[in-house]
């Protein structure tokens, strides 16, 4: 008997409730599991619970914003290694400098990207992570 692949696992750590049910939408149309946080502690106590495949975060949020969000899942043994995606509207050429210093996978501002966009660039990483 073959055996079901999977669903790979998507948490979105956005405060923007409409563009986070947006990707919510997109990425569950594309076969993910998805799972949404709108501030940065609830970000990391649902990664820490559901080990999702990729983290999408956002960097202004309320409460701890993105940059501690990372580190504190960076210094998590059980979170460590999933790869994150940074997708903000907030570009400015040092902090896209300090955050892929400090591992994440890509730097994604939001309104240069369309959803479809985003979700090819999620499959891309994973991909990658996979071999």
């Amino acid at each position: 008997m073959d055996k079901v692949p999977k669903k790979k696992k998507i948490l979105i750590v956005d405060d923007d409730a409409f563009l986070s049910k947006l990707y919510f939408k997109k990425f569950v149309e594309e076969g993910f599991e998805v799972f949404t946080a709108l501030d940065g502690d609830k970000g990391i106590e649902i990664a820490k619970k559901s080990y999702p495949d990729l983290i999408m975060l956002d960097i202004q949020l309320p409460g701890i914003g993105g940059y501690e969000v990372l580190m504190e899942l960076k210094k998590n043994a059980v979170t460590n290694s999933i790869p994150v995606i940074i997708l903000s509207n907030f570009f400015q050429k040092e902090d896209v400098q300090k955050f892929l210093k400090a591992g994440v996978k890509d730097y994604l501002i939001k309104s240069h990207f369309m959803p479809d966009e985003v979700v090819k660039k999620a499959k891309k990483i994973l991909a990658s992570k996979n071999q």
